[in-house]
Order: structure tokens, then C-alpha cells, then sequence
């Protein structure tokens, strides 16, 4: 068994999400295969926005979510999802759509909505990409991380109940023989059965649990940087990859 996982800008658009199926198509060959994928790139902020805009009723939360329908129904054409993949798609946009509604007219975007808003970013991406995926390699399916990992009430970054997380996912995936499950990163459920989040760089450790689980033989993280460097390249102009780095100082870099 390996994991897989896909961050934002890996699945940011049509063509990304392309290349991310054409990996897990030939890996599948010799490999059973889960992947973890997060929302498309920058949709959880726009989310988030969706969901502070409304609170302020602000009317400009219905262009912020016509923007989400449009970008996530373009990818859905570009990627050729069929029609009832469409619909599905359609109903999600339209419980997202629900709640920015009932946001803007209660004036309520406590954390536990917040959270429920931006589950959506990786129950659609992943979705779209489990479709397109089921054309290459016919034994792959979508699985909801909600069913298989329960956390604390700590809406936003909530703790994860690791024994009965563990516990769920080993059942689920004992049971199961397809080539490729594809699952939602960041996601997950508290013991009442609300949707949680797992905080920011939450889909890494959606899949680092899954592997730890399953005692999978790899964890991959595929990026579309070349490795961990000096500084944020971004910022600092002489930044350079770093050949090694152990764990302690990997962590230690993080907090910086």
C-alpha cells in the first residue's frame, strides 16, 4: 500500500489535475494506491472569504460564489465529467450556496461554519479528480475522510481521536481492493458527526495518519517545489533547496 498526496497547486486547474491522474494511473500498475488531495489551488481562501462576506452582509459574497461555481464547474467541463458527475458537482455548489445565504441573513460564521464552508473546497476537488480518474483506472473510487477520521469539538484545528481514527480506517481499507481510493484531505468529523478541519497544512497530515494507519510502505508528498529550502524562496532571493535535513531540523525550519 502507498499514500499518495496532491497539494493545492498540484490540482490547481484541468491540465494539473491531468497530470496528477496520469501518475496514480501508472503507479496503480504495480501498486495499490490511496491519494489525498486538497481543495484547488487558493479556493479555501476564497472560501473563507465566501464565508466573511456574508457575515458582513456584504452583497459581494454572491460574485465571490459565482466565481467558485464557475472555476469549479469549467474544471468539471475541461476534465470531460459526465453528466450525473456534473449534477453532483451542481448539488454541492448548491448547499454551498444554502449556507452562505443563511449566513448572510443570521449574521453567524462561528467556527463550526467556517469549517463546514470550507470542507468544500476538497469534497468537490476531490471528487472531480476521482471521476476523471475512474476513466483511467476503472478499480478506483472516491471514500469521504469524514467517515474514517474523528476528532475533538476544536472546530478549525481540531485534535484527531488517533485510536478510533486508526481503528476506522484499517477496517475500511481491509476490506477494500480497488487500485486507487481517492480521499479529501483537511477534512474530518467530530464524535457528533459535524464536519471538523485540521488546520491549515491539514491534507499532509490527512494523509501522514492513513499511512501511519496502514503502516503503508510510502508517504509521498508531491509538491511543485523541488524540496525544502534555506528560506521561502518567494521572499528571499539566494534561498537554495537543502540536500538533507533531518526530521528535528525539518521541524524546527517549519516554525520559522
Amino acid at each position: 500500500m502507498q499514500v499518495l498526496k496532491f497539494g493545492g497547486t498540484s490540482v490547481a486547474n484541468s491540465e494539473n489535475i491531468a497530470k496528477v491522474v496520469a501518475i496514480l494511473k501508472e503507479r496503480s500498475k504495480k501498486h495499490q494506491l490511496i491519494t489525498v488531495v486538497s481543495a484547488l489551488g487558493g479556493a479555501t481562501d476564497t472560501l473563507l472569504q465566501l464565508g466573511l462576506l456574508a457575515n458582513a452582509k456584504d452583497d459581494r459574497y454572491k460574485e465571490v460564489l459565482k466565481d467558485i461555481k464557475d472555476r469549479h464547474l469549467r474544471t468539471a467541463n475541461e476534465l470531460g465529467l459526465d453528466f450525473e458527475a456534473v449534477e453532483y458537482l451542481n448539488e454541492m455548489l448548491s448547499e454551498l450556496e444554502r449556507i452562505a445565504q443563511g449566513i448572510y441573513l443570521i449574521n453567524e460564521f462561528s467556527v463550526k461554519t467556517q469549517d463546514r464552508v470550507l470542507s468544500f473546497g476538497e469534497r468537490m476537488s476531490s471528487f472531480m479528480i476521482s471521476e476523471v480518474l475512474k476513466k483511467e483506472v476503472p478499480q478506483s473510487q472516491w471514500a469521504d475522510s469524514r467517515e474514517l477520521i474523528v476528532t475533538d469539538a476544536n472546530f478549525s484545528r481540531a485534535q484527531v481521536h488517533s485510536e478510533v481514527t486508526h481503528q476506522n480506517i484499517r477496517t475500511y481499507f481491509k476490506a477494500q481492493t480497488r487500485k486507487v481510493t481517492v480521499l479529501p484531505g483537511f477534512i474530518a468529523r467530530s464524535e457528533k458527526g459535524d464536519t471538523t478541519t485540521l488546520g491549515r497544512g491539514g491534507s499532509d497530515f490527512t494523509a501522514a495518519l492513513v499511512a501511519a494507519a496502514l503502516d503503508a510502505e510510502v508517504l509521498d508528498i508531491w509538491t511543485d517545489v523541488s524540496g525544502m529550502y534555506t528560506a521561502n524562496p518567494n521572499v528571499v532571493q539566494q534561498a537554495f533547496p537543502i540536500r538533507e535535513i533531518s526530521y528535528q531540523e525539518a521541524m524546527e525550519l517549519s516554525h520559522f
